[in-house]
């Protein structure tokens, strides 16, 4: 096992759960040290975050990031789950629905709305998963949650099925949008595919498939990590600020320096002289960065 620092875009295969993915990329980087960021189904596909090493330290500001799906709805079925793997629950004919109409029902499903959270979900009730609790035939009552649909498009329709471009702030479930939205055009629907194009920063073009993966490391150990993405840029919309050697080496002890000119964000990366990562920092009211998370390679 060996030290590997970076963030692995990966685009995770349909049929196994985020963490045999994730044991599957340990062994082929033969990493010390790594975990996932915003877990996919085993029946999605696509995005995944891989963190190495350090990149571990920045999985939260990840896991506060806005995602992206393709997902494929199939009008008429509900299912237990809301999904391919629930058993059906409900059948409805859909009828002859209108493209019209349907971008009339996405429109009210744009924005901020609330959203009433699965029992087939992680939550907890009573220190016991909420999906645990379904599996035993229970239901327990669940809060509204606020969600953002930041885009919500038709790709496709051919009258039993229709695919949907989704952008959404954390927290939100597919399954149950898609299960609203069957419901608004009054015949129920449930999700039949999912794949997850973006998160944060990262978007589909970065993702490496795990065939590739296996190819890089015939290549040799060169190869295969020029495949992760710098720690940094999981921090890309945030402002950069580059500190001088002094306030570099007061930063990485944790104190809080003043920087002339420094940005007004609330979050800012911190580099040294020599354009090497530090971390992040929080900009304070009195005008100095205080070190949040710090990393250390080498």
């Amino acid at each position: 096992m060996r030290n590997v620092h970076g963030i692995l875009v990966l685009d995770k295969p349909v049929g196994i759960s985020s963490n045999a993915a994730l044991q599957d990329v340990k062994r082929l980087f033969r990493a010390r040290k790594a975990g996932h960021t915003g877990s996919l189904d085993p029946i999605a596909s696509g995005l995944l975050l891989i963190c190495f090493g350090e990149a571990t330290k920045l999985s939260a500001f990840l896991l506060e990031a806005d995602k992206r799906y393709l997902a494929e709805c199939t009008l008429g079925i509900r299912t237990t789950t809301g999904d391919v793997e629930g058993e059906v629950m409900q059948r409805r004919e859909p009828g002859n629905i209108p493209e019209s109409r349907i971008h009339d029902v996405l429109r009210r499903f744009t924005g901020v709305i609330e959203q009433m959270p699965p029992m087939y979900s992680a939550l907890k009730h009573k220190g016991k998963r909420l999906y645990e609790l379904a599996r035993e035939g229970l239901e327990v009552e669940r809060t509204p949650r606020e969600i953002r649909i930041r885009r919500l498009d038709l790709v496709a329709f051919d009258g039993e099925r229709l695919t949907l471009d989704i952008e959404c702030s954390k927290g939100t479930y597919v399954r149950t949008l898609a299960e609203d939205i069957g419901e608004a055009l009054g015949c129920g629907a449930h999700v039949t595919r999912l794949r997850r194009t973006g998160l944060g920063p990262y978007v589909e073009s970065d993702m490496v498939g795990m065939d590739r993966l296996r190819e890089l490391v015939t290549e040799g150990t060169t190869a295969l990590e020029e495949s992760l993405q710098p720690l940094d840029s999981a921090l890309s919309t945030h402002p950069g600020l580059v500190l001088n050697n002094d306030l570099a080496y007061y930063a990485r002890t944790g104190q809080p320096v003043l920087v002339p000119g420094a940005p007004a964000d609330d979050l800012v990366r911190l580099y040294d002289e020599h354009n090497v990562f530090l971390g992040i920092g929080r900009m304070l009211d009195d005008g100095r960065v205080a070190p949040k998370r710090l990393v250390f390679i080498g």
